[in-house]
């Protein structure tokens, strides 16, 4: 049942991804969350995230930025990086996942998810079929509700951790 919400992949941060590795696996379109996975929590956007997304595009990735926030936080951003964007998303419903693939003009086997929380984030992605990648969240400093969220995710990744470390050990005996 809890597996319903691990990640493909869990790493440090959004800025440590092989995105070109992925581009040569066949990916063409990300989605990400911005608060907390390319920023901290309602911060402007920086020139890290606006280094990331003219690295992706030059590399001919389509992005598209989705987040539960109102579109007064996330147009700007969004201009800012020149990405495609959703706000008022409700993640983790799928609608605006599969809205976001078509505004990037990619599916199912060419998307991926970066964001940061379990719960609607990864969550959403899993739901929609798509990859998703959880990243550990930029900055401590969240809203209540998140907090609140984030003791249940740690009891999700402890099975996650657990899970991951079977099918190493099992891989390795292959």
């Amino acid at each position: 049942m809890v597996e319903k919400f691990y990640p493909n992949l869990y790493v440090d941060s959004t800025y440590q991804i092989n995105f070109q590795r992925l581009y040569e696996k066949g990916f063409r379109g990300v989605i990400f969350d911005i608060d907390n996975t390319l920023v901290p929590h309602n911060a402007s956007v920086d020139d890290r995230a606006k280094q990331l997304f003219q690295k992706l595009h030059k590399m001919g990735w389509q992005t598209c930025l989705i987040s539960n926030n109102k579109e007064d936080r996330v147009k700007p951003f969004a201009q800012a990086v020149e990405s495609k964007y959703i706000y008022k998303a409700n993640k983790p419903s799928v609608k605006n996942y599969y809205y976001a693939m078509k505004q990037m003009g990619t599916d199912k086997q060419t998307t991926i998810f970066v964001g940061d929380q379990i719960f609607t984030d990864i969550y959403g992605a899993n739901r929609t079929g798509i990859p998703a990648i959880l990243v550990k969240p930029i900055h401590p400093k969240e809203e209540i509700q998140i907090i609140v969220k984030r003791y249940l995710e740690k009891i999700v990744l402890i099975f996650y951790k657990k899970k991951k470390k079977i099918l190493e050990k099992q891989s390795n005996l292959l």
